[in-house]
């Protein structure tokens, strides 16, 4: 049945949804006469969707349109009581999904926390929290129904609206949830639980001051109680204003140096109550006077400069040596903006880096800063995406997918290490990269942009040189330090005197027991995980390999298990080959696993750790590396790409990089540039105070011409050497790239589609130049087959709108056809 014909009054609304599935285009759901008065654009309501599926909406518009040709369904219930996304993120998400080729949807299902997602998977729990009173007057009979059926179990909605007996229980749930009786979560997720806090005062009778005056006289005896109320009293000053007893002081720190059983006993006695109050999980103190922003002579002269420029354009390119003290100039930079009334965002790549950044942030900033980042509970991040709605938050340290966060103020956007491919999201989509986001969130806010890094990527450094970006250089390193010596220890000549020790260099042994002999610290990189990325048969050759995908198994020797990077299959190491029986499996190649390995056999005595996925796979898990090794506790790290990344160790006197070849060769028109980032920023972890520091390099071909630039430290003369390359093969800067996947299950229909879309391409596209198809490095993953096409658009012919439009279509006609209904094409805007 249709709404043509039907009549409605002026009182019936109708709203425009997202909703979080990949199809591209807004749902038109009708807006209950109940909820005109309550309904906004940017708040959340929850649907049917299909026969079964409930989900969570988001209103991107109101209007009194009635959809021609089906009957819109009624929203279920609204959420918020104001507006979870503003005009700006809706204008941005749109942004978003026209350019990086997706929907709204997959936006939305990107941007949104999970905990500000409902599904018919959401499930309902009692509220830890809630203090249940039969007589309450407060609660229906169905609520008090599921009040009892919640003290036993966790149930799902469908489980829920099934006990009741009744479909719908939206309302039912919120107005529970409004009760703080129970509380809704998702059900792959852990059960939320509030952050709480146990604390101690002093019970009514107490606050009295004449009954605790005869309170001591009863305790007189008793020192270690009367120990325990001293303390308390000295905390918590009731007798100059007994309200403070209210509030009452930590357990934690009334039992610091105190008798827990003294504590317990006052509690028995009815002198002291417990209870439990809910604290915020981001407990910064205020911000502390005794920390200034101390600059250098030359930080100044950069941060003026910075400051400078922004007043002539948007964006400036901080080029700073490793270790040049950029995060006192981005401290300065936020500072000034926070005074100003706006809000800012400190972007870095990675997750490793937020532990010592929030430290020195936060004696900084206080209270005004969030986190956010992956690592982070589904609850901790909607506490940040709702501290910045209601203000609390001016200012967030956070990862690639902050840049959704609903700013309403945003005056600074600094992008720290802003050469870093883990910018770049790969899957699912959107496919986005967050510095060149930061870029148009900045024009959308009216917005400033700083980009920090210590080897600028091509295409930064070259807008730089063309004016576009202006550039600010910090040559020098903070303090007395020096940049380290390179030197290189030649794989080839080694193994040829057999003068290595498993994939240790004599050169670099010598170095490491120098190191440890004086008391200094060592990282080593090494950019593969695992301990060994091949498994094989020494008599008939047989390797491993994953069911999945096109790949060998990387064996993983502490869980004794072979494991794909791709898709997650893992398999036991075999006592012997499946194909011949011999008993001689050799492990083949090196990872961080087996480095740790060896390490702990060439020295015995020093505290060995590792970083890596594996490793780190909590919050706390980069944490606790971390801090053991800033506090020394650790002398040896090894690691992956994470230990290159803005970390600032005073006692590291010597780096480590092995397999430097592999990453240079790899097949990739950025292997080179990304080859020598990495090089360079792991160097820069040693000699960070006033001992020169010592990098040592292992490779095969020591006079390869990137190691020349590594050398000398000449991050300019290196990127104007890359650029004339990419020049030479028109790669970007001087291109734009769509990289398109074809991917089926079936081998034989995966290169007939990708073969005939890309003449379809050549036929109906002009002027773009198309690479392809051909099968990937890793032509197989998770059961599908791989193709890929690549496109090279010129950056001035103004026609990249036109083309994403004829690649859709064409996209949308091919899928069409009854072969290839069950293929997917993925298109990859500006691949990393």
């Amino acid at each position: 049945m249709t709404q043509e014909g039907l009549e409605f009054d002026s009182h019936t609304y109708f709203a425009e949804l997202i909703l979080p599935v990949p199809i591209p285009k807004l749902f038109t759901y009708r807006v209950p006469a109940a909820l005109n008065e309550l309904v906004k654009i940017g708040q959340r309501v929850i649907v049917q969707f299909g026969q079964k599926k409930i989900l969570t909406g988001i209103i991107s518009d109101l209007h009194q349109k009635p959809p021609v040709t089906y009957e819109a369904k009624y929203i279920l219930e609204i959420i918020d009581e104001n507006e979870v996304i503003g005009d700006r993120q809706f204008k941005l998400y749109q942004w978003m999904a026209d350019y990086y080729m997706c929907t709204l949807g997959e936006v939305i299902n990107a941007a949104l926390p999970s905990g500000l997602k409902l599904s018919s998977e959401s499930m309902v729990q009692l509220n830890p929290s809630f203090n249940w009173n039969e007589t309450s007057f407060d609660f229906s009979e169905k609520e008090r129904m599921l009040i009892n059926r919640l003290k036993h179990d966790t149930l799902t909605y469908t489980e829920v609206a099934k006990f009741l007996g009744t479909k719908n229980i939206y309302s039912l749930l919120k107005s529970m949830v409004s009760k703080e009786a129970i509380i809704l979560f998702e059900k792959v997720k852990e059960k939320f639980k509030p952050k709480t806090e146990k604390r101690i005062r002093l019970t009514k009778k107490y606050t009295d001051k004449k009954e605790l005056e005869g309170l001591f006289e009863v305790i007189s005896s008793k020192p270690k109680q009367e120990a325990v109320l001293l303390k308390y009293l000295q905390s918590v000053p009731v007798f100059k204003d007994p309200s403070l007893n209210d509030n009452g002081q930590s357990k934690s720190q009334l039992s610091e140096g105190e008798s827990n059983s003294s504590i317990n006993t006052l509690i028995k006695n009815n002198i002291f109550e417990e209870f439990e109050t809910i604290i915020p999980r981001f407990g910064f103190d205020d911000p502390s006077a005794s920390h200034p922003i101390l600059l250098s002579e030359q930080q100044e002269e950069a941060r003026n400069s910075i400051l400078s420029h922004l007043e002539e354009t948007d964006v400036v390119l901080l080029h700073g040596v490793t270790g040049s003290g950029k995060t006192e100039i981005y401290i300065d930079l936020i500072r000034r903006a926070l005074d100003g009334g706006n809000q800012a965002l400190l972007l870095i790549p990675e997750i490793a880096l937020t532990t010592q950044i929030v430290q020195r942030l936060k004696k900084i900033f206080g209270a005004e800063m969030g986190v956010y980042h992956s690592k982070f509970s589904d609850n901790e991040r909607v506490e940040v995406w709702n501290g910045i709605l209601s203000g609390k938050f001016q200012v967030v340290v956070g990862v690639r997918s902050s840049v959704f966060l609903p700013f309403d103020n945003l005056g600074l956007i600094i992008v720290d290490e802003e050469h870093d491919s883990s910018y770049k999201q790969h899957d699912p989509a959107p496919r986005y990269q967050a510095r060149d986001l930061a870029l148009v969130m900045a024009h959308q806010h009216h917005a400033k942009v700083v980009l920090g890094s210590a080897t600028p990527s091509a295409e930064s450094f070259f807008h730089a040189l063309q004016g576009k970006f202006k550039l600010v250089s910090l040559n020098e390193r903070f303090g007395a330090s020096n940049l380290p010596e390179v030197i290189y220890a030649d794989m080839a000549i080694e193994r040829q005197r057999k003068s290595n020790k498993g994939e240790f260099s004599s050169t670099l042994i010598k170095a490491i027991g120098e190191a440890l002999k004086n008391k200094e610290q060592v990282i080593l990189f090494q950019n593969r995980r695992g301990y060994a990325p091949m498994v094989q048969c020494e008599d008939c050759n047989w390797i491993p390999k994953c069911i999945n995908c096109s790949v060998s198994l990387t064996y993983h020797q502490y869980r004794h298990e072979m494991i794909c990077h791709y898709c997650g299959y893992k398999e036991s190491l075999p006592p012997e080959c499946p194909t011949c029986t011999s008993k001689r499996i050799l492990t083949k190649g090196y990872g961080t696993e087996k480095l740790e390995e060896e390490l702990n056999l060439l020295f015995t005595e020093a505290k060995v750790q590792r970083m890596d996925w594996d490793t780190t796979r909590t919050k706390s898990g980069y944490e606790s590396i971390i801090e053991s090794f800033q506090d020394g506790e650790t002398d040896i790290l090894v690691g992956t790409q994470m230990v290159t990344k803005g970390l600032d160790f005073d006692r590291v006197s010597l780096v480590g990089v092995f397999d430097a070849d592999r990453m240079m060769h790899f097949p990739d028109f950025r292997a080179h540039e990304r080859a020598f980032q990495l090089i360079i920023q792991v160097s820069g972890r040693s000699g960070r105070r006033e001992k020169k520091g010592n990098v040592i390099i292992q490779t095969a071909d020591p006079k390869q011409a990137l190691f020349r630039f590594v050398t000398q430290h000449d991050i300019p003369g290196y990127i104007e050497t890359e650029l004339q390359d990419r020049e030479a093969h028109f790669y970007p800067p001087y291109s734009r790239l769509i990289e398109i996947t074809v991917k089926h299950t079936d081998r034989f229909k995966c290169k007939n589609l990708a073969t005939q879309l890309t003449q379809e391409i050549r036929n109906e596209i002009k002027g773009p130049k198309i690479l392809g198809p051909g099968e990937p490095l890793v032509s197989k993953i998770r059961n599908e087959f791989l193709m890929t096409i690549l496109i090279k658009i010129p950056r001035d012919g103004g026609k990249l709108k036109e083309i994403k439009n004829q690649l859709s279509h064409l996209s949308d006609q091919f899928l069409s056809i009854k072969e290839y209904r069950s293929a997917r094409i993925v298109f990859n805007v500006d691949p990393a």
